[in-house]
């Protein structure tokens, strides 16, 4: 059994808040340059050169890559061959917020009650994901999202006999919707199955795949790209001033799901799809 001391995960947790805030990954850059140079829509292309302008500053470690620094939300997979010591896990994650946050000049976003309005003034509590898994390391991804993005998510229960047909018209009706109001282009995080709060946390979770990662089964590889290719069509373009660069990617997760339900989740994340990782 290896012992692991939360004060390690604070320090971390602190570390990508900073980092996440600051740099993209190299799979969202790339996307980024790929739709640059095959958008024809001469504004379209200006508006993209200017996010990853956008994205050169940022990486300067003065400015982040947008005042909407996120609501902190932490997945963690822990193996279970590892002791944790030291304190509680929730209060090394939340420090590692408030620590990252505070020292990074990051804005702070949350409030303690959704309808009194508080601030808490130091972006805490994290919203953290556990997962037991095989192991003796903890790996720790760091996902602040944003809410421009966030507000235009959907979920919906449809009825088995939606089928295909009926997931791709919701996935292709939210994107239409939301407009320019998620700063596109998206990255759209599609949960399929489960139960309505499983299909929400696999939306979520599937803006974390890597965007030049296929997807493993073949058939929603297809389905990815078939909604592509209609988001795309929608014309909404970046920042919403037309074009064909409307998504970057489509992620799909799924899981089984009840004989009665067809569960689908719809989390769609602006250009800054930010995320950072460790493994402790």
């Amino acid at each position: 059994m290896r012992e692991l001391d939360v004060k390690r995960i604070e320090e971390t947790v602190a570390e990508l808040c900073i980092e996440a805030n600051h740099y993209l990954s190299d799979d969202v850059k790339a996307c980024i340059g790929s739709m640059r140079r095959e958008e024809s829509w001469p504004v379209a292309e200006t508006v993209l050169e200017q996010i990853e302008e956008n994205i050169k500053i940022a990486e300067k470690g003065v400015f982040p890559l947008c005042q909407d620094t996120g609501m902190a939300c932490v997945f963690l997979e822990i193996g279970q061959d590892v002791h944790l010591t030291g304190g509680l896990l929730a209060d090394a994650v939340n420090e590692g917020v408030r620590r990252g946050y505070g020292e990074g000049y990051l804005r702070k976003s949350i409030v303690k009650d959704p309808l009194r309005r508080e601030n808490t003034g130091d972006n805490t509590p994290a919203y953290i994901h556990t997962e037991i898994v095989e192991g003796d390391k903890v790996k720790i991804v760091v996902a602040p999202k944003g809410f421009g993005s966030e507000n235009m998510s959907r979920i919906k229960m449809l009825p088995p006999s939606a089928g295909e047909a009926g997931v791709k018209d919701f996935v292709v009706r939210v994107c239409e919707e939301a407009g320019a109001n998620p700063c596109p282009p998206v990255v759209v995080g599609v949960g399929i199955g489960g139960s309505f709060d499983k299909a929400a946390l696999m939306a979520k979770k599937a803006l974390l795949i890597p965007l030049d990662e296929a997807n493993p089964d073949p058939y929603y590889g297809q389905m990815e790209a078939e909604l592509m290719e209609r988001i795309n069509e929608l014309g909404i373009g970046p920042q919403g001033f037309g074009g064909k660069t409307t998504a970057l990617a489509v992620n799909i997760k799924t899981a089984p799901t009840h004989i009665a339900g067809l569960p689908v989740a719809v989390n769609i994340n602006c250009h800054v799809c930010r995320h950072k990782e460790a493994v402790l």
